[in-house]
């Protein structure tokens, strides 16, 4: 019989876990120069860790407070930004500084309190701030990680995504609106990434499945006058995409269809269609059936553009395999998928030609495009 030997790697990864865990190996570590650079390194990395919800309520309170708003024209002291906010001047004074502590404030010599150049940065994004208030039910869902992780756990992102589920019933038409709405200030940044990573000339027709209201679209409308645009959703959907593109002059640029991608057919006469932050909503049978659909519905040669935040797969990231996975994961419908998983499953439903493009920016969106086969 063949001796098969052990990795020998993996023995001195082993030894050399067991040397760093001892507390007299810390303890050398912590009275010699080099060493003791890398350990307090180390250290201030895990406390940041363990710091990390607290870091993200400091952020939360901040901005239920309006406070980078309030500091946009200058510095204010924490008995001014106290007023009618229901808190001390004194725990005004705690947030502040921990505000500055997390960067986003900074202190003044004076002791009055402005924005930094990062916190003055998120005034300008789209929907951020109501994407943070949003995130207080993401963090009640937290609390308990393992239940989350089991599947134990009743989320408060499930009762808020019906959305999603009503794929396959009645959605409630305000709850979808305020889904749309929030997805829509976030879509322009995932527009951008996107359109910036492939091109869409040549496109005579795209279909922006689950498009919500428009936003995808109103961005392509901008540098393809000439592609034809429909958007494709729930029923629900369809009176705040109405709106949107409405207010937006896109009436007559981007038609509106309203169905269930489950159940009735995809809109004709197209040769591309875009998922865009979809796939991630749907468990893998689901996400199996769509791309299968998506592909007869598309005519030889057609294209498909899928843009989402995609799992890291080999190379674990630091934000998709950590934020957007616990984040779908809430959500309890669907799951972050890999670039090359998904790369797999355009391949399972015929389609040739699979691309997976480098992100420009992972925290906002990966793009895979695929072509339909002949």
């Amino acid at each position: 019989m063949a001796h098969v030997s052990e990795d020998p790697r993996r023995g001195w990864d082993s030894w050399l876990n067991r040397v760093l865990a001892r507390p007299s190996f810390q303890d050398f570590a912590s009275r010699t120069p080099f060493l003791r650079r890398l350990a307090r390194r180390d250290g201030l990395d895990i406390f940041d860790i363990v710091q990390g919800f607290v870091r993200s309520q400091v952020l939360y309170a901040l901005t239920e407070l309006d406070i980078p708003a309030r500091l946009m024209d200058g510095p204010a002291s924490a008995e001014a930004l106290a007023l009618n906010s229901g808190l001390s001047h004194d725990r005004m004074a705690i947030l502040l500084q921990a505000g500055a502590g997390i960067g986003v404030l900074k202190r003044c010599r004076d002791g009055r309190f402005a924005l930094t150049r990062k916190g003055a940065a998120m005034a300008g994004v789209p929907g951020l701030r109501q994407m943070i208030l949003h995130h207080g039910a993401f963090y009640r869902d937290m609390a308990d990680p393992l239940a989350l992780l089991k599947g134990e756990a009743e989320t408060e992102l499930a009762g808020f995504w019906p959305y999603v589920f009503g794929a396959t019933g009645e959605a409630d038409t305000e709850v979808t609106r305020v889904y749309s709405d929030l997805m829509a200030d976030s879509q322009r940044l995932v527009a951008q990434d996107t359109l910036a990573t492939v091109s869409l000339e040549g496109v005579r027709h795209l279909v922006d499945i689950g498009g919500g209201s428009g936003a995808f679209l109103a961005e392509v409308a901008k540098p393809y006058p000439r592609i034809r645009l429909t958007l494709f959703d729930l029923p629900a959907v369809v009176p705040s995409a109405r709106e949107r593109i409405g207010s937006l002059g896109l009436a007559e640029r981007i038609g509106i269809v309203g169905g269930s991608f489950r159940d009735d057919p995809l809109p004709g006469d197209a040769d591309a269609m875009s998922l865009i932050r979809v796939l991630y909503d749907h468990d893998d049978a689901s996400v199996a059936a769509l791309l299968a659909k998506v592909h007869d519905a598309l005519p030889p040669g057609g294209r498909l553009v899928i843009s989402e935040p995609m799992s890291g797969g080999e190379t674990p990231d630091a934000v998709t395999d950590v934020y957007f996975a616990f984040y779908t994961l809430a959500m309890r419908t669907g799951r972050t998928r890999s670039a090359a998983a998904i790369k797999t499953m355009c391949e399972r439903a015929g389609f040739r030609e699979v691309t997976n493009h480098p992100p420009r920016r992972s925290f906002v969106t990966s793009v895979v495009t695929a072509v339909r086969s002949g």
